[in-house]
């Protein structure tokens, strides 16, 4: 016990290996804390440019949308004859995701590669589940168009020189056309 106060007391330069090592773990800390915040933008952009396609496909179901909101509902029907027929456009949200992300198709999954060709993110398994709004004679509170879509998005992730196991996540999304008045 006495041996040990003598070292940590002792004022001869037996603190360097200590301040290495202690600058070692603070380095280690700062690259695992900059994966965990890279990983998370990448999802955060990912779930932006999903929104974004999904709003564009909502903004395609405009037109159809709006003779509903004419006749007093908020749905996607084209009147035809003496009846209403759903009426629906399910956009392309993977070229709009390609042009967004700059990704490029491989199989069924949608790549984003960087200047090495080595994989930096991978999209696949989109659902689209659009939900019209019903036609209603009367009351039309909490009723609209809606789009609800999710993604399965795999970042590959690499600490301290090694690759670990990919980050695999499902992105959620969704978006609406509510009437105004």
């Amino acid at each position: 016990m006495k041996k040990l106060k003598g070292i940590l007391f002792n004022n001869k330069g037996s603190g360097f290996p200590l301040a290495v090592a202690i600058t070692l773990c603070l380095v280690m800390i700062f690259s695992g804390v900059s994966e965990y915040f890279r990983l998370m933008i990448i999802a955060q952009g990912v779930r932006n440019a999903l929104q974004d396609a999904v709003i564009t496909t909502v903004n395609d179901n405009y037109d159809n949308v709006y003779h509903g909101v004419r006749e007093g509902y908020s749905g996607g029907y084209q009147p035809i004859a003496s009846n209403f027929q759903e009426s629906i456009d399910y956009g392309d949200i993977y070229n709009q995701l390609d042009e967004i992300l700059g990704l490029e198709q491989s199989g069924g999954e949608h790549v984003k590669y960087d200047s090495n060709r080595e994989t930096q993110l991978k999209i696949y398994n989109l659902t689209v589940n659009i939900e019209n709004a019903p036609i209603a004679s009367g009351d039309t509170a909490g009723q609209r168009f809606e789009i609800n879509s999710t993604i399965v998005l795999e970042v590959p992730v690499s600490f301290a020189g090694k690759v670990l196991p990919t980050m695999r996540i499902q992105v959620r999304n969704s978006a609406g056309y509510t009437p105004k008045f």
